[in-house]
């Protein structure tokens, strides 16, 4: 097996696990705020989707290496070897917090780090979009021959954007949640907590159709 197809065998798996842990979360939400569970099933749910979505998580934070690698190993971008070097620099670092937030419940670093890595999130959005754009619209040569990569990129983006979104609208389900634990489901809680997981939903479906619209450019366009 060539190192170009070990790259596309890695891409393919983290879009898979990324699709399918995100199915996989979306359905265990519906536990956590269901009527007519104790607090004890619905911590159970919650802990079952935090799990899988730790698959999302990874994936999201990794998938960028391997399909970068593909397009600097087939000529479809020219970029300097460190640039490639700084791209898969960015993946450990992303990967790192990912991990490190999943894994320090209760830890001081914890609140300090999510917002490290909400605003680093950011930042790695600006950076696509620009290489994107600039690839699409420059009058200059761009380092992306093939265009269909800044479309790739551009909705990577707008993913990363989507996951940003699922977190905003999410604020006030841990607190609520929290206090479902302690004092036992109520139905204010459960509307907040319902609410909260309503709002989440047009980023969740979204996320799903951007990761096969991805898909569907690598397999049409990009060559073996």
């Amino acid at each position: 097996m060539t190192e170009y197809l070990i790259f596309k065998l890695l891409h393919i798996v983290l879009f898979v696990y990324w699709l399918g842990g995100d199915l996989g979360t979306f359905y265990a939400s519906k536990f956590v705020a269901k009527k007519g569970l104790s607090k004890e099933q619905r911590s159970t749910a919650l802990t079952i989707m935090m799990g899988v979505d730790q698959g999302p998580r990874i994936c999201m934070a990794l998938i960028l290496g391997p399909g970068v690698q593909m397009a600097f190993n087939s000529g479809a971008i020219t970029i300097p070897a460190w640039a490639m070097v700084l791209v898969w620099l960015v993946c450990a670092v992303w990967l790192a917090m990912v991990l490190a937030i999943h894994f320090g419940h209760g830890k001081k670093f914890v609140a300090p780090l999510t917002k490290f890595d909400f605003n680093f999130r950011i930042v790695v959005v600006l950076i696509c979009f620009y290489v994107a754009l600039e690839s699409m619209f420059s009058t200059t040569p761009s380092f992306i021959q093939a265009e269909y990569l800044a479309w790739k990129l551009i909705m990577f983006a707008i993913l990363v954007c989507c996951g940003l979104g699922i977190r905003v609208m999410l604020k006030p389900f841990v607190p609520a949640f929290m206090q479902m634990m302690k004092d036992g489901p109520n139905d204010e809680i459960d509307a907040v907590m319902q609410g909260s997981i309503n709002r989440v939903r047009p980023f969740v479906y979204f996320i799903w159709f951007g990761l096969i619209v991805n898909a569907a450019l690598g397999m049409h366009l990009i060559n073996p």
